[in-house]
């Protein structure tokens, strides 16, 4: 009889454990709770927290400081939901990686600026300068738009937005185009002449993008338009919908506008006529 209870035991604790383990290992589906992933030092996210705790939906955040990680946590089943990129950089990601996600819902546009420790102005880059880029090769191909538009380079006419040498057609100051890991960049100011730098990793290395910046996007190219990312199948759960209508509300819309003064800017775009960003290429 003893032994009979032992083993009902060692029994009810086997699947005890079981049962907690794999609740701590992945998102919990559970539409009253969620996790999300976002860039570290993301501001938004946390205002969006607090007004959906008033709708009952708990959100936990996950700071992530580079742009591999948060799509494999997604792809897991480690995130609900992910904020933290263009819908180029996504789209290009997930084909590379044969990743099952789609997007959610737009964000915002965070403009990409050229830095710089050595010149006030993009004018005063010199010939030979060396120009740090993202080495991912959206952003790469970003920044080359980003140089070409400061009028430091001209890219191929038949460019598709996906940043290599060979996208350049001109480059009459010689500059020396430089891919690095996109979050080491602002750390190696003082050996570059000048840097193309994603407006969250220079607001994260303390960087205001209106104020030291020497030229910044001006304009809001649907390529860059951030997203909110989900596992295929996912788009319809009730919190997630919930989310997205917290974050495209006028109360959003005013704080984004008053947090970032112009660094982050509302981009409430349909996502269908977001699907359509790859004509932007052949206008550039």
């Amino acid at each position: 009889m003893k032994k009979l209870v032992f083993v009902l035991t060692l029994v009810l604790l086997a699947v005890v454990v079981s049962a907690c383990g794999g609740a701590d290992e992945k998102a919990s589906g559970d539409e009253k709770n969620l996790v999300i992933g976002v860039s570290a030092g993301d501001r938004t996210w946390p205002e969006i927290k607090r007004i959906a705790k008033k709708d009952g939906i708990h959100i936990e955040l996950k700071e992530f400081s580079d742009y591999v990680l948060p799509n494999r946590a997604l792809a897991d089943g480690d995130l609900d939901a992910n904020a933290f990129q263009t819908i180029a950089y996504f789209d290009s990601f997930i084909k590379e990686n044969k990743l099952e996600l789609e997007p959610l819902a737009s964000t915002v546009i965070a403009p990409m600026g050229v830095y710089s420790n050595k010149v006030k102005a993009i004018k005063d880059i010199k010939n030979g300068a060396t120009i740090a880029v993202p080495d991912d090769s959206t952003n790469y191909g970003r920044a080359l738009l980003l140089l070409q538009e400061a009028g430091l380079i001209t890219l191929v006419a038949d460019f598709d937005g996906n940043g290599s040498p060979e996208a350049i057609q001109s480059n009459p100051k010689k500059l020396d185009i430089k891919p690095m890991v996109a979050g080491q960049i602002p750390r190696a100011l003082d050996d570059v002449d000048a840097a193309a730098i994603n407006n969250g990793v220079a607001v994260e290395a303390k960087l205001n993008p209106l104020k030291d910046s020497i030229f910044l996007e001006s304009d809001t190219a649907k390529p860059y338009i951030n997203i909110i990312a989900v596992r295929k199948g996912d788009t319809d759960r009730a919190a997630l919908q919930q989310i997205v209508k917290i974050y495209h509300s006028d109360e959003m819309k005013k704080f984004i506008e008053k947090t970032y003064k112009g660094s982050s800017i509302p981009a409430f775009v349909p996502l269908d006529e977001l699907e359509t960003y790859k004509e932007t290429w052949s206008k550039k």
